[in-house]
C-alpha cells in the first residue's frame, strides 16, 4: 500500500498559479519565459493557471500579493514564491525548489 501511495505523489503534477496585470510587457514577458522554462524543466508534468488580477481584484486580498508578476508553487508543498519576469531560470530552479 505505502508503495502504490508512493507512485501516486511521484506522478501528481506539479501546480503552479501565475498572477500577473493584463497584458502589461512584464506580464507577457513572464507568461512567456515561464511556459518555455516549465516545458524544458517539467514537460507534461505541471499544470499552469494564469490569472490576471484586472480581471480579478478579489485575488489581491486573498493571495497577499505584493508584487508582480508572482508564481506560487502551490504542489507540491511546501508553497513556494517567486516575483519577477520569470527570466532567470537558476534562480526560479532554486526558489521553486526544483534543482536537482
Amino acid at each position: 500500500m505505502k508503495r502504490s501511495a508512493q507512485k501516486d505523489m511521484e506522478t501528481e503534477p506539479y501546480v503552479f498559479r501565475l498572477y500577473i496585470t493584463g497584458a502589461s510587457p512584464n506580464s507577457l514577458r513572464a507568461v512567456n519565459n515561464l511556459k518555455a522554462f516549465l516545458e524544458d524543466h517539467l514537460k507534461n508534468q505541471y499544470d499552469l493557471q494564469i490569472v490576471d488580477v484586472y480581471q480579478q481584484p478579489h485575488i489581491v486580498k486573498s493571495v497577499d500579493i505584493i508584487a508582480m508578476p508572482l508564481l506560487i508553487k502551490k504542489n507540491p508543498l511546501p508553497e513556494r514564491r517567486f516575483i519577477g519576469d520569470m527570466s532567470n531560470n537558476d534562480k526560479l530552479l532554486k526558489s521553486l525548489n526544483l534543482a536537482q
